[in-house]
């Protein structure tokens, strides 16, 4: 190997690896130290960690020694941190903390159970009815389901993956999109033609039914209806398209469908389309999952599932 360089012996990754391990402090130095920052004593330090007095001051000391500054001041056996050693401690304790946090997290989710947390719409109308199969191919999993339109709360509530309808991503978060979606009109089939509006223009003196998520305004202004003539429809507002839908059926107006939810009622041939136009949605279904947990097993089984479903379907 005459005349090779370093870089000849050493790959990228190896001397990146070597460089932070040359930059990183003694690990086992770091929760001697915080506890003798957190106690203002060596020997309270050494008690809670079962360790002997010169124990914690032998650590404590190569600590300094690797940092090239004193973090404690010594009068006997007395100690006080420095004004480097107490800026110092707070980043170990906020670096423990979080380390504390991911490994409590990774322990508390069963391999054996999936929780996932979906939009109620999307939970009754497309994965309730297909879960099943999901059961089926992996019966060692327990799979918890909570429908819900508020943001999931990953850590408190042990959610593993949440199926998320916005702009997404959501970070800090692992996210992933799955699916895109358009809306547009439909009616309960059960009105006779003769009673259903024939142009777009016409949909201005039906009952319109609104949700939250209001998408009548382009679509009305992709079919060339004046926006202020748009405005003037009026109809119920629903806080969730499962009801808008159900609304629909019924017969008591007219709803601007998103096809994920609808695809099902217009295959039954409960609700039908009234124009062949549509608009493609803003918002579009994202997985998301806490990073250190986004590659587990489970949770990767229920992603390629759904995609798996959505394919299956075209």
């Amino acid at each position: 190997m005459h005349g090779a360089s370093v870089n000849d012996i050493f790959s990228p990754f190896l001397l990146v690896s070597l460089t932070m391990a040359l930059r990183l402090p003694p690990l086992s130095a770091l929760r001697p130290f915080e506890a003798a920052a957190r106690l203002e004593s060596f020997s309270r330090a050494a008690e809670e960690l079962h360790l002997t007095h010169g124990a914690v001051s032998h650590q404590v000391r190569a600590l300094e020694a690797h940092v090239g500054v004193p973090l404690f001041s010594r009068h006997g056996k007395r100690v006080a941190l420095t004004a480097a050693g107490k800026q110092f401690a707070d980043k170990v304790r906020w670096a423990l903390d979080e380390i504390a946090t991911a490994a409590g997290t990774l322990r508390a989710r069963r391999e054996d159970r999936l929780n996932i947390s979906v939009l109620p719409s999307f939970a009754s109308r497309w994965l309730m009815p297909r879960l099943i199969r999901f059961m089926d191919a992996n019966p060692r999993i327990e799979v918890n389901v909570a429908a819900s339109t508020g943001l999931a709360n990953f850590r408190d509530d042990e959610i593993d993956v949440a199926i998320r309808f916005g702009v997404g991503p959501y970070p800090p978060h692992h996210s992933e999109m799955f699916l895109e979606d358009e809306y547009f009109p439909v009616a309960s089939a059960k009105l006779p033609r003769s009673k259903l509006p024939k142009t777009p223009r016409d949909l201005l003196r039906a009952r319109i039914i609104r949700e939250d998520r209001d998408y009548w305004a382009p679509w009305f202004d992709k079919a060339g209806v004046p926006l202020e003539e748009a405005v003037a429809a009026r109809g119920p507002l629903f806080n969730d398209s499962t009801y808008a839908l159900q609304a629909a059926a019924r017969g008591e107006g007219i709803a601007l469908a998103r096809r994920s939810i609808a695809q099902e009622d217009l295959d039954r041939g409960i609700l039908r389309p009234l124009f062949d136009l549509s608009v493609k949605s803003r918002e579009r279904y994202w997985f998301v999952s806490p990073r250190e947990i986004a590659d587990l097993e489970k949770v990767r089984a229920f992603r390629e599932w759904v995609k798996a479903e959505l394919q299956r379907k075209r």
